[in-house]
C-alpha cells in the first residue's frame, strides 16, 4: 500500500486523469438509461458539457485557475440551455477545493462565492415539485453545506501548508546563521590560539636564545654562570611546552583528557615573574606597582600579562645592547592602566617588521586585539630621543 501510495504522490496528473474518465463514464451512462425510461434520446449538448466537467477534473492542479472559469462558464451554459446536472457536476465541489488549496487569492474567493450560489440557482432552475417551498430551502442548505465544507477544508490545508513552509525556511535560516557563527567562533578561536602561541614563542624562545648565547660566551671563563644559564633555559623551555600544551589542550577530544593537565591562564600576579625572567636574560627592568591591587575579570588579567610579555620581548629582539625597560602598574577606580618603555636604540625596520610603529606586524595587531576585546585603548609609538613606550587602559568589569 505505502509503495502504490507513493506512486499515486508522484504521479498527480494520472490520478486526475483516472478520476475524469471514470466520472465521464459515470455520468454518461447514469444518463442514458434515465432519458430512455422517459422515452427519450439523450440530450445533444449533454455530452459536450460532462466532457468539459471532466477535463476540468483532469487539469485541475495543473491550471486551478483556468479550470474554475471553465468550469463556471460551463455550469452557467447549463442553467441558460436547460442542460440537466449529471453526475458530471461532482466537477464544481472538486475545483472549489482544488482552488482553495493551491490557487490565487481572488480565485479562492470566486470559488467560495460561486460555490455558495450554484445550489440555490439549480433549485431555481429546476425546482422539485410538490415539495414546497420549505423543502426546496432545505434542498438548498443540503446542497450548498459541501461546497462550503470543501472550500474550508482546502482553505485550511493552504494554511497547514503555509505554516509548515514558514517553518521550514525558518529552520533553514537558523541552520545557515548557525553554520555563519560556527564559522566566525572557530575563526576567533583560531585567531586567539595564534596570538597564544605567538606570545608564547616568541617571549620563551627569545629567552632561551639570550641564554644559549650567554651560557657559550661564558662557558670557558666562567662555568657557574653558563650553568645558571643552562638551568634558565631548560625552566623557561618547561614553561613554553606548558603553556604550549594548554593551548593545544583546546584542540584536543577524548573523554579521557583531564582537566587539571594543563596550566593556568597568566594573571597579574605573575607579571614579577616575567619581569624576574627578563632581569635573569640580562635585560634590566623597573617594576613599579601603583593603586591598591585587586582582582580582576579574567580576560583582562591575560591581555595585561601578554601585553607586557610581548612589549619586553620587543625590547629584548630590537632594544640593542644596553637596553632597559621599565614596567608600571596603576589600579584605578575603574580601570588598570599599563605602561611599558625602553630606551633601546634598535633598528627601526625591525621594528615595522615585526609590530613598531605602523602597526602592521603580529606583535602589535595581536596586542590590539586583545585590549579591543576587553574593551580597553591601546596606544604604542615610539618615544621621544629613542626607544619604544606601550600603554594600555583596560576597563574594570565586576566579576560575577
Amino acid at each position: 500500500m505505502q509503495r502504490l501510495y507513493d506512486f499515486l504522490r508522484r504521479h498527480p496528473a494520472w490520478v486526475d486523469g483516472s478520476w475524469a474518465a471514470v466520472l465521464f463514464g459515470i455520468s454518461v451512462l447514469s444518463a442514458a438509461p434515465a432519458e430512455a425510461s422517459r422515452g427519450a434520446e439523450l440530450p445533444a449538448l449533454t455530452v459536450p458539457v460532462t466532457l468539459l466537467l471532466c477535463l476540468v477534473v483532469a487539469l485541475r492542479r495543473r491550471m486551478p485557475e483556468h479550470m474554475l472559469v471553465l468550469a463556471l462558464v460551463t455550469g452557467l451554459a447549463q442553467l441558460v440551455l436547460d442542460v440537466s446536472t449529471v453526475p458530471a457536476d461532482f466537477a464544481l465541489l472538486v475545483i472549489v477545493y482544488t482552488v482553495a488549496v493551491i490557487g490565487a487569492r481572488w480565485a479562492s474567493r470566486l470559488a467560495l462565492s460561486a460555490g455558495l450560489c450554484a445550489a440555490p440557482l439549480a433549485q431555481m432552475r429546476w425546482p422539485n415539485e410538490g415539495v414546497g417551498t420549505a423543502g426546496n430551502l432545505a434542498v438548498v442548505i443540503f446542497l450548498t453545506v459541501p461546497f462550503a465544507l470543501a472550500w474550508v477544508l482546502g482553505d485550511s490545508i493552504r494554511t497547514r501548508r503555509a505554516y509548515f513552509a514558514q517553518l521550514e525556511e525558518r529552520a533553514a535560516r537558523l541552520e545557515k546563521e548557525r553554520e555563519a557563527q560556527a564559522k566566525v567562533a572557530v575563526a576567533a578561536e583560531r585567531a586567539r590560539i595564534a596570538r597564544e602561541l605567538h606570545d608564547v614563542v616568541a617571549h620563551n624562545v627569545s629567552v632561551m636564545v639570550v641564554q644559549a648565547d650567554g651560557a657559550a660566551y661564558v662557558l670557558d671563563a666562567a662555568p657557574d654562570q653558563a650553568k645558571k644559564a643552562l638551568e634558565t633555559i631548560s625552566s623557561t623551555g618547561r614553561q613554553a611546552l606548558a603553556e604550549m600544551r594548554r593551548l593545544l589542550g583546546v584542540l584536543r577530544t577524548g573523554e579521557h583528557q583531564e582537566a587539571g593537565e594543563y596550566v593556568p591562564q597568566p594573571d597579574v600576579r605573575q607579571i614579577e615573574d616575567l619581569v624576574e625572567q627578563c632581569r635573569e636574560a640580562g635585560l634590566p627592568v623597573d617594576f613599579r606597582i601603583e593603586g591598591t591591587p585587586r582582582p580582576l575579570p579574567s580576560g583582562v588579567e591575560l591581555t595585561a600579562y601578554r601585553i607586557v610579555q610581548e612589549a619586553l620581548t620587543n625590547t629584548r629582539k630590537h632594544g640593542g645592547p644596553n637596553a632597559g625597560a621599565s614596567v608600571r602598574l596603576v589600579y584605578f577606580d575603574d580601570g588598570l592602566g599599563l605602561l611599558v618603555e625602553d630606551d633601546g636604540k634598535g633598528a627601526p625596520h625591525e621594528l615595522y617588521e615585526e609590530g613598531g610603529f605602523d602597526g602592521q606586524g603580529h606583535g602589535l595587531i595581536g596586542m590590539r586585539e586583545r585590549v579591543g576585546m576587553v574593551g580597553g585603548t591601546l596606544d604604542a609609538g615610539p618615544r621621544p630621543g629613542g626607544g619604544f613606550r606601550i600603554s594600555a587602559l583596560l576597563p574594570l568589569k565586576p566579576a560575577h
